[in-house]
Parts: structure tokens; C-alpha cells; sequence
């Protein structure tokens, strides 16, 4: 049955990509961005109730108090493809992703990334995909986008971590915007490379505001990945069906 059902999400998922997609394609280019914003999050927003429906898989979240109004930078743990639907769909609808650029050649759906106007970095280039990080970022924040990161740079599995990267950090050093951290367990509900989606509840959790003020980059990392570390060891583990597959 859950097979049966993340089958049926999955079909769904690309019937939305191909609705959505298709006015930021043909008429983005035209279109404010706070219209082509607003029909990103509608895709997300659709998805997790679909996801709901489909395969009973619901979210709670903690800590809505903890975003400010304007610019802010979001760093998120990253295990499974649940939070590129949720946060697209749960923030306020001017975002800005920092993403690797190879995303913007996938056919339809990059084509409509490109119109929510995202940081495509080129992972190898090294100095200049931090620089590019900081300037688009700084410009971004200014004009009081969150920008949202991934810190570790790629999905990682419940229990496991990665280094986390420096390119937020720097961002929010050089910009003085603080940071709010984001901690969740999806991966245990959406494997970072299956297909089943686990009937629950994804737990988030929205920590509280970074002050980057006087603070070095190093100092900014560690505090980030600190605390979302620390609040992934409180969060649930593995669902019953999950343990039992």
C-alpha cells in the first residue's frame, strides 16, 4: 500500500510541475517576480497537501515566531526531497534558493526555477561560487528576500551528517542579516534516494534568530550546525513501516 500510494503521489508531483511550470515558462520572463513567487509557492503548498492525501504523510512545525520580517537567511538540514517542496511552499513567497546550477538545465521544471530567480553556483568553481554566494545573497536580503541554503550541499540520511560548507556563513558575515536555523526528520518519512513515502508527521523545527554581528564566519557555521545537530538528536527516528520495509 505505501508503495502503491508513493506511486500515485509521484505522478501527481509531475502533473503540478507541468501546471505550475507552465506560466513561469511562457510568461515569467514578463511577469513581476512577486506574481512568479507566489505561483512557486502555490506548487508547494499543493504538494504537501497532496502528500497529505495520497500517502498520509503530514508536518508540525515549531517556531513560526522565530522569522523575522524582511531579509533573513534560512539554513535548513537536507535529507530528503520533502523540504525543497515545504519550504518553497511554507515561507513567504520571496525566496531565493542557492542551488547547483545543473538544476536550471533540467528540462520544464529548471526552466521555471529560473524565473524565481535563484543563486545557480557552479559547485567546482570554488572562490567564485563563494563570492557569487555573497554578492547575489547581500543584493537579495537587501531587497528583503529569505534566501535559503543547504549548508552540508546535499541530501544526507537520518543519523549521518556532513561538513557543513561555508558560503552561508560568509554571507551572513559580509551582509549582517542573521540566520534562522531549520532542523527536521523527513528522511525518515522520504528517503533521500526512494521512492516510498511513510505514512506520520515530519517534525520541524524553526530555532531561533542568529545574530551575526561581531561574529567570524567560522563562528557563524559552527553555531548553525550546532544547533541543528543538537535538535536532530531530539527528533524522532524511523516509523514502524519504515522499520519493517
Amino acid at each position: 500500500m505505501v508503495l502503491a500510494r508513493s506511486l500515485l503521489f509521484f505522478l501527481s508531483l509531475v502533473i503540478t510541475t507541468l501546471f505550475f511550470s507552465t506560466p513561469l515558462i511562457l510568461l515569467g520572463w514578463a511577469m513581476p517576480y512577486r506574481w512568479n513567487a507566489v505561483i512557486a509557492n502555490a506548487w508547494g503548498l499543493s504538494n504537501l497537501k497532496l502528500l497529505a492525501w495520497i500517502c498520509r504523510l503530514g508536518y508540525q512545525v515549531q517556531g513560526w515566531e522565530n522569522i523575522p520580517e524582511g531579509g533573513v537567511i534560512v539554513m535548513s538540514k537536507h535529507q530528503s526531497a520533502w523540504e525543497t517542496i515545504a519550504l518553497r511552499g511554507l515561507l513567504k513567497p520571496e525566496q531565493t534558493w542557492v542551488l547547483k546550477r545543473e538544476l536550471m538545465w533540467t528540462p520544464i521544471f529548471g526552466w521555471a526555477l529560473a524565473a524565481a530567480e535563484p543563486i545557480a553556483i557552479n559547485r567546482k568553481a570554488g572562490r567564485q561560487a563563494v563570492r557569487d554566494i555573497v554578492e547575489q545573497g547581500t543584493r537579495r536580503l537587501e531587497a528583503g528576500r529569505t534566501v535559503i541554503i543547504f549548508p552540508e550541499g546535499t541530501r544526507v540520511a537520518p543519523g549521518q551528517r556532513k561538513r557543513y560548507g561555508i558560503g552561508g556563513a560568509l554571507l551572513a558575515h559580509h551582509s549582517g542579516f542573521p540566520i534562522v536555523p531549520i532542523a527536521h526528520n523527513a528522511g525518515v518519512f522520504w528517503r533521500r534516494r526512494g521512492l516510498r513515502k511513510y505514512p506520520g508527521t515530519i517534525q520541524v523545527v524553526l530555532g531561533p534568530l542568529i545574530h551575526t554581528d561581531g561574529l567570524s564566519a567560522p563562528e557563524i557555521i559552527h553555531a548553525v550546525e550546532d544547533w541543528i545537530e543538537t535538535t536532530m538528536e531530539r527528533l524522532p527516528q524511523l516509523p514502524k513501516e519504515a522499520a519493517d520495509d
